[in-house]
């Protein structure tokens, strides 16, 4: 340090240590604090308008009765008391929201990675196979519905026929209560584009040096999947799971209108139409949350609903975030 500036620090030393100088200092804090809330401002007020109110409000309906007409009225936790213990119809949908949970996601995840897989491989025709695999993904959910109901029509449809032709028995799919929801599993399976597409863009990414390094040293396919490949995409198939669970929670689409065909029931003026048809086995969360809360005019109700799907939302999504490790191998992790 040169001796030309010792006396200019000496002297604005006591300038910042002067009232003027904190006043100073103060006003700029105060103008970068502006500044940054400026620039957060529009994601704090989508936050807030978006993100905070409803939920503040869905917890607050959750303790009141209201039907969307008339102010609502205190009841405590009459509402979750109702859900809980006097509405039939929540067990059944709360078991059908966990196992499209666990099946149709798991399923989902294992299909669009060994699609992945397996076009990564291909030398010729990649780009084809691709698109064959991803157009499904961009149909809309009630067209793809509305054929897939048709498809697997127990008495005319083509899959039904394909089976008996080739003596195997032919299930009533979407008209039998064992039958419905592995039936809208292969429906989500069928729309696994999107998984794909991810999948392949992790698994290209994977360094070759590895692949090869592990070929000489004489590791199998399996081994190289799950040592090299596996540990290095953990974090998208982390991704794919935890999106397609928030995805399964918010299912509401594709049961309703397989119900609606499949019971033949398509709603209208001054028709009826209880979901889940057959026997509740397609009635979903989401289905409640919009027949109570719309239908039936029992806000509290809905909310109640409504918090419990946002509950097994974050919990499934921190278990996972806990234990994600488990899909990097000791040997792999920093």
């Amino acid at each position: 340090m040169s001796t030309d500036t010792l006396p200019a620090q000496a002297a604005a030393a006591p300038a910042a240590a002067s009232p003027g100088g904190r006043n100073t200092l103060r006003s700029r804090r105060r103008r970068d604090a502006l500044r940054t809330l400026a620039f957060l401002s529009p994601w704090l007020i989508g936050c807030g308008v978006f993100l905070a109110y409803p939920l503040v409000s869905t917890v607050y309906f959750s303790f009141m009765k209201y039907d969307g007409l008339n102010p609502p009225e205190w009841r405590g936790l009459a509402n979750w008391a109702y859900v809980f213990t006097d509405f039939p119809q929540f067990w059944p949908a709360l078991r059908n929201t966990l196992w499209l949970c666990v099946v149709m996601v798991a399923c989902r995840v294992l299909f669009g990675l060994g699609t992945g897989l397996l076009i990564t491989k291909i030398k010729t025709g990649t780009g084809i196979f691709r698109t064959l695999f991803y157009l499904p993904y961009l149909a809309p959910p009630v067209a793809a519905t509305l054929a897939f109901v048709f498809l697997l029509n127990p008495g005319t449809g083509p899959v039904n026929s394909l089976l008996e032709a080739a003596g195997l028995p032919a299930p009533s799919w979407f008209n039998d209560a064992s039958w419905s929801k592995p039936a809208l599993t292969v429906l989500a399976v069928w729309g696994v584009g999107d998984l794909m597409v991810i999948f392949m863009a992790a698994l290209l990414d994977v360094p070759k040096e590895q692949y090869e390094a592990a070929a000489l040293d004489g590791a199998s396919p399996w081994q190289r999947f799950r040592h090299i490949t596996l540990p290095t995409i953990a974090p998208i198939v982390l991704f794919a799971v935890v999106t397609g669970i928030i995805g399964a929670m918010q299912y509401y689409t594709q049961p309703i209108v397989a119900s609606k065909v499949a019971s033949g029931v398509m709603g209208g003026s001054g028709v009826t139409f209880v979901p889940g048809y057959p026997d509740d086995s397609t009635l979903t969360l989401p289905q409640l949350v919009q027949s109570l809360g719309f239908s039936q005019f029992n806000y509290g109700a809905s909310c109640v609903v409504a918090l419990v799907l946002f509950a097994l939302s974050m919990a499934f999504t921190a278990l996972l975030m806990r234990r994600r490790g488990g899909l990097i191998g000791p040997g792999d992790r920093p």
